[in-house]
């Protein structure tokens, strides 16, 4: 297999609970109030909590945050685990880079005066909190060596689809251009990981 460190370092990384609709987010027929860069934001009646954010610019970094550690985590475990030097490599670009990304996204959300988390009822009405379960880190951690990559790899791609869908609500959604900016940089480096762990799946 030819290696692909290059490109990988070359898109690496800047930074789903998916929107059930843009419709819903825009506070139209079948809006939650409060939610955001997930699910629906304030109503159409409610004001925006600041005059360059909106609910759904604080949804997304939220959701983007508790996300972004578990994919460093998850780039933790594969770093000492995988067999392949490409996927050790990529293991670690992403468990480096998601690490700094939780931290700003957590800094820019104390700066705002926000919660660095929204309540979990916020994520129930459109399926929860995308993104890995507890569980399913406890059986990548646990899985045979012989499994381990194609299992991590398998994991990861579902990752990062859900950050992708994640990036493109706040993008169509969210008010503050350096966080729109920031969920354009999420979709463009992580729909460049997900085509390269295809290939080192060898699909």
């Amino acid at each position: 297999m030819k290696r692909v460190i290059p490109v990988l370092l070359s898109v690496l990384l800047l930074t789903g609970c998916g929107a059930d609709s843009i419709q819903e987010l825009n506070g139209g027929p079948g809006g939650h109030g409060g939610h955001a860069g997930h699910g629906a934001a304030a109503s159409a009646s409610a004001p925006a909590i600041g005059a360059d954010f909106n609910p759904a610019d604080v949804m997304f970094l939220q959701m983007m945050t508790i996300h972004s550690g578990q994919g460093a985590e998850l780039g933790r475990l594969a770093q000492d685990r995988a067999t392949r030097e490409e996927v050790r490599t990529l293991a670690a670009a992403i468990a480096a880079t998601q690490e700094t990304e939780a931290a700003s996204m957590s800094a820019w959300l104390s700066g705002w005066k926000q919660p660095a988390t929204a309540e979990p009822d916020e994520h129930a009405a459109h399926g929860g909190m995308p993104g890995a379960s507890k569980e399913q880190i406890a059986a990548l951690a646990g899985a045979a060596p012989a499994d381990f990559e194609e299992k991590f790899l398998n994991l990861m791609i579902a990752e990062q689809d859900d950050a992708i869908q994640m990036a493109r609500v706040e993008t169509a959604t969210g008010l503050n251009p350096e966080v729109k900016k920031l969920a354009g940089r999420i979709d463009t480096s992580r729909t460049a990981q997900i085509k390269q762990m295809l290939a080192l799946l060898g699909q």
